[in-house]
């Protein structure tokens, strides 16, 4: 138990910061650049917890709240999530549904902390943010469905774990597990703001949409902010790596595996964004729309 708690701190707490310097490495690299340090983050939010702060005075305690749930809201979810053969340090039965709604309720602070500002312009980011949410959230459930279906398990951490322990690949669930993932990768590009839904790296007014949600904060504020944005990378990528990853059987091996699996995740995301432009907004509708469609056909797939 205590190596399960220690592995899961590590990994979430110490590593987290990483995968964001990976993929900017990874993005650098593919354009013959050099780059970033894939520490950067790391230098970033050391930096930023020993700044001042600037608010503004027309704003209240929301704005000091969003960053705070966003930084406490990926923490609460972590305990949720069993990394790799590593049982999730909490589990009962619905707490799939805990699990949503916790980042759902990181979200609904971080876009009211942006209309608090009273800048219409954060107020454009945050309508998107909202609209984009009501999208995606429809795909996890259903993808979460299929495998609540296929483990016969109303926990994330046997749903999860099934693939691990390749219970999933048999039949129509090895079809569905691979739709599955396909979504599950999906939803972690919509709900970090990765390219092609949003680029992290841009400060155009008709492109943004998380960053610009976030511009008034400054200081330990926006240092939070940074590292539960990468805390919940790292959340999303073990939802997809708990499913595709197997188990060699042995505790250190599928630890290191695991570890492996999230760096080279953290590759393909830099692949991926390298390749992709960013959609067009009327487009990203369309797309999200035609996941949650994939997901119910894995879902009439092991119904049959």
């Amino acid at each position: 138990m205590f190596s399960s708690i220690f592995f899961h701190i590590l990994l979430l707490v110490g590593l987290s910061p990483l995968l964001p310097g990976i993929i900017a490495k990874t993005k650098a690299l593919v354009a013959g650049r050099k780059g970033p340090p894939m520490l950067q983050l790391y230098h970033d939010i050391w930096k930023l917890f020993r700044k001042g702060m600037v608010i503004s005075k027309t704003t209240t305690w929301v704005f000091r709240a969003g960053p705070i749930v966003g930084f406490a809201v990926p923490v609460l979810a972590g305990l949720l999530i069993p990394f790799g053969t590593m049982d999730a340090l909490l589990s009962f039965t619905g707490d799939l549904i805990l699990f949503v709604y916790l980042l759902g309720l990181a979200r609904f602070f971080t876009v009211l902390a942006a209309l608090d500002t009273g800048s219409s312009f954060e107020g454009m980011g945050a309508a998107r943010e909202a609209t984009f949410s009501v999208l995606v959230e429809p795909t996890v459930f259903v993808a979460f469905l299929v495998l609540a279906r296929t483990s016969g398990s109303l926990t994330l951490d046997t749903m999860l774990s099934a693939g691990a322990k390749g219970e999933l690949f048999h039949g129509p669930a090895t079809m569905s597990l691979i739709l599955i993932s396909f979504c599950l990768f999906i939803v972690l590009l919509v709900e970090n703001c990765r390219i092609p839904f949003d680029d992290p790296d841009t400060h155009l007014e008709l492109t943004m949409i998380h960053e610009v949600m976030v511009l008034d904060h400054s200081g330990p504020d926006l240092g939070l902010i940074l590292y539960g944005a990468a805390m919940k990378l790292l959340l999303s990528a073990a939802l997809v790596l708990d499913l595709i990853l197997p188990s060699a059987g042995n505790v250190v091996v599928d630890c290191l595996a695991f570890v492996v699996g999230l760096l080279l995740l953290a590759v393909c995301i830099g692949l991926v964004e390298s390749a992709m432009a960013r959609l067009r907004l009327i487009r990203i509708p369309q797309l999200l729309v035609g996941t949650t469609l994939l997901s119910f056909f894995a879902l009439i797939l092991i119904l049959r």
